[in-house]
């Protein structure tokens, strides 16, 4: 039975450049240590899609809807379903001078920002520099070598499911209780100084009551614990020497 949309399941897959056989996504471990793509920054589990709302590439999107749970399969994107055709209007050339003070460490092959547009430098030359701002895989097809694991249809693996995906730590330390209409969430020390916790929170919040619509209400518990304390060393009582009185 194909998946609706809106269907959140959980997919294991690698995805590779078809011409090249260049890894640049995987949600495997050992797929990505074998390559040069490992982080160990990066933890490597199932990713949580919600099928047809455009959370991968539409490519991928399209052929999830056509699948069941268990299912093994090789997925083909084409550029029009994936990072897109080439634009050779996207190449332009710049004056090296623009790059200001990074202009003599900038080689063949960067990425670099310029004007809120990422590029990829193509050719350095005559005091100029040939940018590049189509998407690095733009024309190129993606294969996903996938497996569909999971379909996430109860309210408590829904909410597992969502606060997996915006806190990268390990799942035990992810607790939440669903009370009624209600939803409180612990926020672990260990996601305490993430980068827009406030924004990642109102991320979940909003994502809670698409997907598990009879809740009403989302709470945060920030959670401290209190360091534990070292017992300090015993001390061995000091040693006392026998006082030597001199004779009258």
């Amino acid at each position: 039975m194909a998946f609706q949309k809106g269907t959140l399941v959980l997919v294991d897959y690698t995805a590779k450049v078809k011409d090249s056989n260049e890894i640049f996504e995987t949600t495997r471990e050992a797929d990505a240590k074998s390559n040069s793509t490992y982080d160990a920054n990066v933890k490597y589990q199932p990713r949580l899609i919600s099928v047809g709302e455009s959370w991968v590439l539409k490519g991928l999107d399209d052929a999830l809807a056509n699948t069941k749970v268990g299912d093994k399969l090789s997925i083909e994107v084409p550029p029009e379903k994936g990072f897109g055709t080439r634009d050779p209007g996207k190449v332009r050339m710049i004056p090296l001078r623009k790059l200001g003070e990074d202009a003599e460490k900038i080689t063949v092959g960067d990425t670099i920002e310029l004007d809120d547009r990422t590029g990829i430098v193509r050719f350095i030359g005559s005091g100029r520099v040939q940018v590049d701002f189509n998407h690095r895989f733009a024309g190129k097809t993606i294969v996903y070598d996938l497996n569909v694991i999971k379909s996430l249809d109860t309210d408590q693996d829904k909410v597992l499911g969502l606060l997996k995906r915006r806190f990268p730590i390990d799942e035990s330390k992810i607790k939440f209780e669903i009370k009624g209409t209600e939803l409180d969430v612990n926020i672990p020390e260990e996601a305490m100084m993430m980068e827009g916790l406030q924004i990642v929170k109102r991320a979940i919040a909003n994502e809670i009551f698409k997907f598990v619509p009879k809740l009403e209400k989302v709470n945060f518990v920030d959670t401290y614990n209190k360091p534990k304390q070292e017992k300090p060393a015993e001390q061995k009582p000091a040693e006392t020497k026998p006082v030597q009185q001199k004779a009258a």
